[in-house]
């Protein structure tokens, strides 16, 4: 896709940000990638971003796009004719996928961020637990949305569900490391797991979530 100009400003262990590339990938989308200083917000994510001043932000030929899952729907309906999408045609699937990937974020990600920055061991052994059970919800939302069978909860293929819930995979490795907890465990949650494998291993998840849980740490504690 040479014909729109596509310029991504995030950080490279951020899981908002990995989802966006991983739809990019997904859809074949040629992108430019700017790695931002959080430290020293660039001036560029400043005025593309002035309510929240985050990453990522997209920008589509010349216009700005904020927050995760607001890039990504945007990305789904502007190439619909390039690449699987992401989000079902069908309105009750289309809200269902949308209920549970805020679900994701609203349960999962909260605890996440308070994990990266409590300092008290019982506050991040409590945020480990609530994603633990998140993800038992999450189990049985998989077995629905998949229908028992296929690999993925958009089915055959990748859908919103996903893709956010799979950016936090390579940070589940970190809290474990960090908390003691494996979150995502196949006792607990055997198809959630095996879903996870499968996700990893998919070529527009290659080379973009997080591996080196010690580099994460390092990177993490610039921030501490």
């Amino acid at each position: 896709m040479g014909d729109h100009q596509m310029k991504l400003l995030g950080v490279w262990d951020s899981p908002y940000v990995n989802r966006v590339q991983i739809v990019l990938n997904l859809k074949g989308i040629s992108y430019e990638y700017v790695e931002e200083d959080l430290k020293n917000k660039s001036g560029l994510l400043l005025a593309c971003n002035p309510v929240y001043k985050k990453v990522p932000v997209l920008i589509h030929d010349g216009k700005p796009i904020a927050e995760s899952q607001v890039i990504v729907k945007y990305i789904d309906e502007v190439f619909a004719g390039t690449g699987p999408s992401v989000l079902p045609v069908d309105a009750y699937e289309r809200a269902t996928a949308c209920f549970w990937a805020a679900f994701v974020d609203d349960k999962v990600g909260s605890a996440w961020y308070t994990i990266l920055f409590a300092h008290e061991a019982e506050k991040k052994a409590a945020e480990a637990a609530r994603i633990v059970s998140a993800l038992e919800t999450l189990e049985g939302a998989f077995k629905y949305c998949s229908g028992g069978t296929a690999p993925f909860f958009g089915g055959d293929g990748f859908g919103l569900v996903d893709v956010v819930l799979g950016s936090y995979l390579g940070w589940f490795k970190v809290i474990e490391k960090m908390v003691g907890v494996r979150v995502l465990d196949a006792t607990r949650t055997p198809l959630l797991a095996a879903w996870g494998d499968r996700f990893s291993a998919a070529d527009p998840v290659k080379g973009v979530l997080p591996e080196d849980v010690d580099k994460v740490l390092e990177f993490l504690q610039t921030f501490l």
